[in-house]
């Protein structure tokens, strides 16, 4: 067999054999919906309620914190497993501050800790900035006068 008619044999998909009719396009799996199908079939095993009523979660990890809006959250108190899903933003732990700080737990107080002194040094390096600057000696009024 030469290149050519194997390239021929190749481009031409059949469902069966000599004879058959040629697929006139290749069919796509969709694997989502089979994994999304399997997830929900597993979850209602272990009894998950959906929990109402929440309108953020926060996953906190070393400086970073995954940050869901209006989130679907679902647990089984039983089985031990909470279940958040939605659109979610990875986010540093400094830019949401303020309004997490009744979240942050004894896990984060390093990081919190960390940030203060980050705060600190950036302080302490502005503040420098303005001593560089010297104080006018002479009067230029009086110089531009002249």
């Amino acid at each position: 067999m030469d290149r050519e008619k194997l390239a021929r044999m190749a481009g031409a998909v059949r469902t069966g054999g000599k004879g058959s009719v040629r697929r006139k396009k290749k069919a796509i799996h969709k694997t989502t919906t089979t994994d999304d199908k399997r997830l929900q079939n597993t979850l209602k095993r272990l009894g998950v309620n959906t929990i109402p009523g929440i309108e953020e979660v926060n996953i906190f990890k070393d400086e970073t914190v995954i940050h869901f809006t209006n989130p679907k959250v679902q647990a089984s108190i039983a089985a031990n497993t909470y279940v958040v899903s939605g659109p979610s933003q990875t986010k540093k732990l400094q830019d949401l501050l303020p309004n997490i700080l009744s979240q942050l737990g004894p896990d984060n107080l390093a990081s919190l800790k960390k940030i203060a002194q980050q705060y600190e040094k950036e302080k302490k390096g502005e503040d420098e900035d303005d001593d560089d600057v010297p104080e006018l000696v002479e009067n230029f009024e009086e110089t531009s006068k002249k």
